[in-house]
């Protein structure tokens, strides 16, 4: 049976823990970027945002081409848009949704360039 290693002190490289200690963020800002991860991991909310990076769009339109209910393409811009990954602009009584900033196409194309590397 093999031995177990394990460490038998409470830290090893005292001035590295120190040091990146010291580069961390808050807690809190870790919870909010693991909120923000968590909205891009429902398939339909990527391909929405994928979409939206592509062109401005309505409800129906994104409802279409993604063979959902406009009910959830609304559910799912509601929880884009309170997270500040989508805007909106009313055009008469049409509201047209794109991706809110260039960050959120930073995080969606590095993402497909991690997923299709070699």
């Amino acid at each position: 049976m093999a031995k177990k290693v394990s460490c038998e002190c409470d830290v090893i490289h005292e001035e590295t823990v120190r040091y990146v200690k010291g580069l961390l963020s808050d807690r809190g800002e870790y919870d909010d970027l693991a909120s923000l991860f968590k909205l891009f991991g429902d398939g339909t909310r990527a391909e929405m945002l994928h979409a939206l990076e592509q062109h401005e769009m309505c409800v129906c339109d994104l409802a279409a081409l993604l063979g959902v209910t406009k009910s959830a393409v609304s559910h799912q811009l509601k929880a884009l848009r309170l997270a500040n990954l989508v805007k909106f602009r009313r055009e008469g009584q049409i509201v047209y949704y794109t991706l809110a900033d260039d960050h959120v196409k930073a995080i969606l194309d590095v993402g497909f360039a991690h997923l299709r590397e070699e």
